[in-house]
């Protein structure tokens, strides 16, 4: 019995030396490749989001700079606008006049382009619709100079007012700022601080960063991104009438950010679905029909506010 009990014993232990070694190998060779595939991800992911980051502007902004673009434009005809920005950037804009103008229109074009690819919003609003219009190019689009960023853009936008009301000789308040897409930020902005006859929104947003987190759900963006844009916090501080119109198909910017930022804004306002729209679709004839009514009713309260009282 001692014999058998010294040699199962025996026989256990080698089983233990022969058996636990690989196992302990195994496990601490497992854990080495998930420490190396961990650290793989964390830089990666970091290095993603400093690449964001440095390329923040050439992911946001896509300029068609000068020459490229139809410049000739013999059915339109329109003037060419020369202004400067606050610090001095210079900047460019087409023009078209209206002898009766229903209003007197600043158009804030979307992220890419240049004037040149909006001619046929400067004939309808001026043809269809009856007003004179600007649609100018921020820094770095068409023939303005520099290079855009929220806070050029921005100026650009005031600067551009500024010569629009000019030429028209009318005071800067008495300008509708209408804005398609990014532009629409930049109208919010103008009408917020500045004020507007109206406001005209189409295919918004609420914001950059509300967007960006959008379409990067599984990066910071929100608390990243310089670029803000952030209509949703600034359109409450207008006080002056607004329409405001999205696509429900809408694949660029989803149909809820046209809708939140609507609903945060004041009465009086008017809400209009694109039925069907994707985000660069042209809008119907009967969107420009509803803007012309819009403008009439517009005119109509500024004329009664701008009435004496009468004598008892």
């Amino acid at each position: 019995m001692l014999v058998g009990r010294a040699v199962f014993g025996q026989s256990i232990g080698l089983r233990l030396v022969a058996v636990s070694p690989p196992d302990s190998a195994g496990k601490k060779t497992w854990l080495r490749i998930g420490r190396k595939a961990a650290v793989t991800l964390v830089l990666a992911y970091a290095l993603i989001v400093v690449a964001m980051m440095f390329l923040e502007e050439s992911l946001l902004f896509f300029p068609t700079p000068y020459p490229d673009g139809l410049w000739d434009q013999p059915g339109l005809d329109p003037e060419d606008a020369w202004f400067e920005a606050a610090d001095g950037t210079r900047l460019h804009g087409w023009y078209v006049h209206h002898d009766k103008p229903r209003a007197v229109i600043l158009f804030c074009h979307g992220n890419a382009g240049n004037v040149t690819h909006r001619s046929d919003v400067l004939q309808v609003l001026r043809d269809q619709v009856g007003a004179s219009a600007l649609v100018f190019d921020y820094r770095g689009y068409g023939r303005s100079e520099g290079s855009p960023n929220e806070r050029g853009i921005l100026e650009d936008a005031r600067a551009a007012r500024k010569w629009l009301a000019q030429r028209e000789g009318i005071p800067e308040d008495q300008v509708v700022v209408m804005g398609e897409s990014l532009g629409g930020g930049v109208a919010v902005d103008l009408a917020a601080k500045d004020g507007a006859k109206a406001l005209v929104l189409q295919s918004t947003f609420t914001s950059i960063p509300d967007v960006a987190a959008h379409y990067y759900p599984w990066l910071p963006v929100r608390w990243l991104i310089r670029n803000r844009l952030d209509s949703l916090s600034k359109i409450a501080s207008y006080r002056g009438p607004l329409l405001a119109s999205h696509g429900d198909a809408d694949t660029i910017i989803p149909f809820v950010f046209g809708q939140r930022l609507f609903e945060a804004a004041n009465e009086p306002k008017q809400f209009v679905v694109l039925e069907g729209l994707d985000h660069n679709d042209s809008p119907p004839r009967a969107y420009y029909e509803t803007l012309g009514c819009f403008l009439d009713k517009v005119n109509a309260a500024a004329a009664g506010h701008s009435e004496s009282p009468k004598e008892p």
